[in-house]
């Protein structure tokens, strides 16, 4: 090869950009797509958690007690707008008090061990004779009740990315309030019993 030829070439730019291009594009639309599914993701989440604060807040009143179904049916309406072809969850816990909410039942830890063993004697705060982890109640509750309320979607993910990042191929988001129910009658009371089971 001649050296004026090689001298030439080596000062020829005129290929370079699409070369650049071609080694800078996909790392750049990956990146964009992870940029957009979690600006998506964001945004969903906002949307839900507007939906279940306005469905607990309109669940906590005497007529809202017993319209779950239709709150839940609501929630998932308004979010479908923003997710398509998601899989719901809903779960609504009733406690006693704020204090109690998320709380086990109290018990008599004997072998020092911070579990709860077979045998070990505890307060039957909710009168279901089992000892629970969490002290809530299945559902809305009665007048002045805790309640915490959650929704979960889980749905694909908009770009097939997911692969690249190491990311599951679906999503899932969820949003969660707690709100006092209006006192609108007398609050339910159970009477703690202990339990040697």
């Amino acid at each position: 090869m001649r050296p004026d030829l090689f001298k030439r070439f080596a000062a020829d730019t005129r290929g370079l950009t699409i070369i650049e291009f071609a080694i800078i594009a996909p790392t750049l639309l990956v990146l964009m797509m992870g940029t957009f599914d979690l600006g998506f993701r964001a945004y969903a989440t906002s949307v839900l958690q507007g939906e279940v604060q306005k469905a607990a807040r309109d669940a906590t009143l005497e007529t809202g007690s017993t319209a779950g179904t239709a709150l839940n049916s609501r929630v998932q309406t308004q979010v479908s707008r923003v997710i398509a072809n998601g899989t719901w969850a809903f779960n609504r816990k009733s406690y006693s008090s704020f204090t109690r909410a998320g709380q086990a039942e109290n018990f008599t830890d004997s072998n020092s061990n911070g579990v709860r063993d077979a045998g070990e004697c505890y307060q039957d705060e909710n009168g279901n004779s089992n000892w629970d982890s969490d002290v809530g109640l299945n559902g809305q509750g009665t007048s002045d009740d805790i309640v915490v309320y959650t929704a979960s979607v889980s749905y694909p993910r908009l770009f097939p990315m997911y692969g690249l990042l190491g990311w599951s191929p679906n999503q899932t988001i969820s949003a969660s309030t707690t709100l006092r129910n209006q006192p609108y009658g007398t609050q339910a009371t159970y009477t703690v019993t202990a339990r040697c089971t």
